[in-house]
């Protein structure tokens, strides 16, 4: 995959905060979606007695099957301290390393972070997408800012997640009896729009399986593939 970016890593954490707050600017809550082939799924972790080494694992999925056709692993030096709520900076390089090894286009990227639902309005999943130019949703596992009633307990329900009283995600069940995840728009998509394909990645479990298989992958495990080389033509 040809990544069409250019970004400054070496900044402080106060140019990072103000990086936010310009790119901000440039995310699009408009879909931007016609038909979806491919999603990929994103998971980062860190490596080494220090968490000196950022590792990505990056799954692409045929869709809406959610049958995985690629995988890549990059790893790379981490540059920049840790810092809630900027996290992209340590994070994105070595995303970017490892979707530079893949060969199918994804139509949609999920992000196991946040995108909208972020101080700056600019999680990691906003980030990539504004950077990629390509739509990104943000799926989390947790709140970062924010905060929303607890959905009914059936599979799909969602409340909105609000900063104050503006809305920036949803808190959507995934599976019944389970902790809800927080979806938002990364970029070039609407939160409703967002929350639907989320779901229709999800089989049976909280998280998608976008998710689920990108930390198989990171984790090490041999996963199989579905599609064959006629797949990229």
């Amino acid at each position: 995959m040809r990544i069409p970016v250019t970004a400054n890593w070496d900044v402080s954490p106060a140019e990072a905060m103000q990086i936010q707050r310009d790119l901000a600017t440039r995310v699009s809550e408009t879909d931007a979606l016609t038909t979806i082939r491919w999603v990929a799924g994103v998971d980062v972790g860190f490596e080494g007695p220090a968490n000196e080494t950022a590792r990505a694992a990056v799954v692409v999925l045929q869709f809406p099957e959610l049958i995985p056709v690629e995988s890549a692993i990059a790893r790379l030096p981490v540059t920049f301290p840790y810092v809630p709520g900027l996290l992209a900076f340590r994070e994105i390089p070595v995303v970017l390393n490892a979707f530079e090894q893949i060969r199918h286009e994804p139509d949609v990227i999920i992000v196991d972070g946040h995108g909208r639902a972020h101080p700056r309005r600019l999680g990691i999943a906003s980030h990539l997408g504004v950077l990629l130019d390509r739509v990104t949703i943000g799926c989390a596992k947790s709140i970062l800012c924010g905060h929303a009633a607890e959905p009914p307990n059936r599979f799909g329900a969602w409340t909105p997640l609000l900063d104050g009283d503006e809305p920036i995600g949803a808190a959507v069940r995934t599976r019944v009896n389970t902790t809800p995840v927080y979806v938002s728009v990364g970029h070039r998509i609407s939160l409703t729009r967002a929350i639907e394909i989320v779901l229709q990645c999800c089989k049976g479990y909280r998280l998608p399986e976008t998710t689920r298989y990108a930390h198989r992958v990171a984790s090490g495990e041999q996963i199989e593939y579905g599609m064959t080389q006629a797949s990229l033509l």
